[in-house]
């Protein structure tokens, strides 16, 4: 069913694309309701909705048809954010959300594997963090921008999903009690994202509290703009064979930079072997 959630969101964003008449710097949608489609419970699409409309990076929104989705879509600019996130001399990869439906979609997949905690490393406004909490997973929200975490405190007013400013790389993780958790990987392989993953993949291997299996998600791209790395898995394929991980699924969804692509992110979930 996930899989197919996933298709589907994909195939509404490629509509939306066609109609969208709009100059916002990003746009995403969600749809109004629980459909054939989208087979989501009521309050969890009502809570994604709150997520945005609280949200200060988004400016506007209204309602649209799109297919036979009825949906509300969400028009807002990042360029305050992504200016602030790079001004740090160990950030990694610059803040680009996914859409708010993609990390929802994401968790709900990472919760069906059978993981109970959530870590959202690199988590720009906590999108993915809010959408575990939503899913009644235990989460947490790893950001090294203040301006970041600031908007993400605001966000905790509608479900607390444990915002940290902290560098994620040198971030006491046994602070967290930690006993079947997935990491969230935020930015492409290319953009830096994997050295930031290497930094918390080194974190978590001192560890040794953590005795069931540990997942990871990394957010990966076919886009012809970035150098493939040799070992494929969407630019994740070496750092996945240097750690002696096990990619186990993969699913492509929206984000706010594929929104004029053809391609969507490749999300690499992987587990420690």
């Amino acid at each position: 069913m996930i899989k197919e959630i996933a298709k589907n969101l994909v195939e509404l964003k490629k509509e939306f694309v066609n109609v969208y008449v709009g100059n916002s710097q990003i746009q995403e949608l969600i749809p109004k309701s629980k459909s054939e489609l989208f087979p989501i419970e009521e309050d969890h699409l009502d809570l994604l909705h709150r997520f945005a409309i609280k949200n200060p990076i988004y400016y506007n929104s209204f309602e649209k048809k799109i297919g036979s989705v009825d949906c509300i879509v969400y028009e807002g600019d990042i360029n305050k954010y992504w200016l602030n996130s790079i001004q740090h001399n160990s950030s990694k990869a610059p803040f680009s959300p996914t859409w708010i439906m993609s990390g929802y979609v994401g968790v709900l997949l990472a919760k069906e594997m059978g993981y109970s905690e959530v870590i959202d490393i690199g988590s720009g406004d906590g999108r993915i963090a809010y959408c575990a909490k939503i899913l009644d997973m235990t989460s947490y929200s790893i950001e090294i921008d203040n301006m970041l975490v600031d908007l993400q405190n605001q966000l905790t007013s509608i479900l607390n999903f444990n915002p940290h400013c902290s560098d994620a790389v040198t971030f006491d993780y046994t602070l967290l009690n930690l006993s079947q958790p997935v990491f969230f990987i935020g930015g492409l392989a290319q953009m830096g994202g994997t050295f930031l993953a290497t930094g918390v993949l080194d974190k978590i291997t001192l560890m040794s509290n953590l005795k069931q299996k540990i997942g990871w998600v990394f957010a990966g791209t076919l886009s012809q703009k970035y150098v493939p790395d040799p070992k494929n898995a969407a630019g994740w394929g070496t750092l996945i064979e240097n750690n002696n991980l096990k990619s186990v699924q993969s699913i492509s969804l929206p984000a706010a930079w594929t929104f004029h692509e053809s391609d969507e992110v490749m999300y690499i979930f992987a587990e420690s072997n």
